[in-house]
């Protein structure tokens, strides 16, 4: 798989931009804040509909602009798909698939898939959970494009439901006789969209955890083991005992957490339980990595997650597109080798780097140098061969 066609319109920095891509490695070059970053994110918000940046689309619409178009033509096994993603401010966004207009953006997941290495990927163990559950439920989704629906399904009822604890909060509910009945609703509700988007990612990391292993033994020959481990809010032992991926006692768990917990959410007016709090559990050896790992074993565990994903894509069939977005000036030697030696049999990468001492020496890669100009609306970036 390979990107043929790359269009941009007021997305980031980019007023107007078309940009023809080849198989193979390309390497965009120019210093920080050209808009170099902004090309690769706009192919990672084809693949994913969202940043690696940013937690909303309104910045990526260009200052002044209303509206950002994100246009790419993809091929896959000799077939071209066209892809436009239109990103609106205060309005809904839409698609078009091969021009023609497509009923929610979420048609268009899992055209283009892609793996993307960034220098934000060190948030992966030193971030929030959130940062661990979105990494498990963007690689769901390119995988398995339904799962953008399952994903939308359970985030309107944890609004809703949030909605209606917080309505309650403070004792308020004690007297509140219809809320309570509402809110036994809303609880199975999201005991069954959170039991299959649990279930989801606990089979996705049974899938990665091998890989995962794999390839911090790789980066890090002379390091302990790596392992991970889906953690649940249902688990409140500390335990980080694995979790079976079974869809009825998922539901049937989270229904009796929902329960245990019901007098504490409503005091506190938030939903305690379900996999909005679940978290990915990263390890060296015994200990937990977050907070307790050096910066090189952090950036090894990054990595590794990346390339296991890009691994499981492979295996699903078909070559995923390689992003790699200012990382190899993020690496050390031993770490610019694996990521070098697996972009070797990719179909397609796509880098960004600030000088090109920062690219592999022996790598022979197609050179796109990012500059700025002067127009009438002030500096604007352009590409040049």
């Amino acid at each position: 798989m390979y990107v043929r066609q790359l269009g941009l319109r007021d997305f980031r920095s980019w007023s107007n931009a078309d940009l023809e891509l080849f198989p193979g490695r390309t390497v965009f070059v120019g210093p920080n804040g050209f808009g170099k970053t902004n090309i690769v994110e706009a192919l990672w918000y084809s693949t994913t509909l969202s940043s690696h940046r940013v937690g909303s689309d309104l910045p990526l619409i260009r200052s002044g602009a209303d509206r950002a178009v994100v246009s790419t033509i993809v091929v896959s096994e000799g077939r071209e798909c066209a892809v436009d993603l239109e990103i609106a401010a205060g309005r809904a966004n839409k698609a078009r698939l091969n021009r023609s207009p497509v009923r929610s953006p979420r048609e268009v997941v899992g055209v283009l898939r892609a793996v993307l290495f960034a220098p934000e990927d060190l948030a992966l163990v030193r971030g929030d959970p959130a940062d661990r559950r979105r990494y498990l439920d963007e690689l769901a989704t390119v995988r398995r494009p339904a799962m953008a629906a399952v994903r939308a399904d359970y985030d309107k009822v944890l609004r809703q439901r949030t909605a209606l604890l917080k309505s309650m909060s403070g004792g308020r509910y004690r007297t509140d006789h219809a809320g309570l009945d509402t809110l036994d609703v809303w609880d199975s509700r999201l005991a069954e969209h959170g039991a299959e988007l649990m279930a989801a990612r606990i089979n996705l990391v049974n899938q990665l955890a091998p890989e995962v292993q794999k390839a911090y033994q790789l980066l890090a020959p002379e390091s302990r083991l790596a392992s991970i481990n889906y953690r649940t809010s249902m688990d409140r032992t500390g335990s980080g005992e694995s979790v079976v991926a079974d869809h009825q006692n998922l539901e049937a768990g989270l229904l009796a957490a929902l329960a245990a917990r019901r007098e504490s959410e409503l005091e506190r007016g938030v939903c305690l339980v379900g996999p909005h709090r679940d978290d990915l559990e990263l390890r060296l050896g015994e200990q937990l990595a977050k907070g307790f790992v050096s910066h090189g074993e952090s950036w090894s565990l990054a990595v590794a997650l990346r390339l296991a994903a890009y691994e499981l894509l492979r295996a699903d069939g078909g070559e995923p597109v390689l992003l790699l977005d200012d990382v190899f000036a993020e690496l050390d030697a031993t770490r610019r080798r694996a990521l070098a030696a697996v972009a070797e049999s990719a179909e397609q990468v796509l880098v960004t780097a600030a000088v090109s001492d920062d690219i592999p020496v022996d790598w022979d890669a197609r050179r796109v140098h990012i500059d700025l100009r002067e127009s009438d609306s002030g500096p604007m970036s352009v590409v040049r061969p």
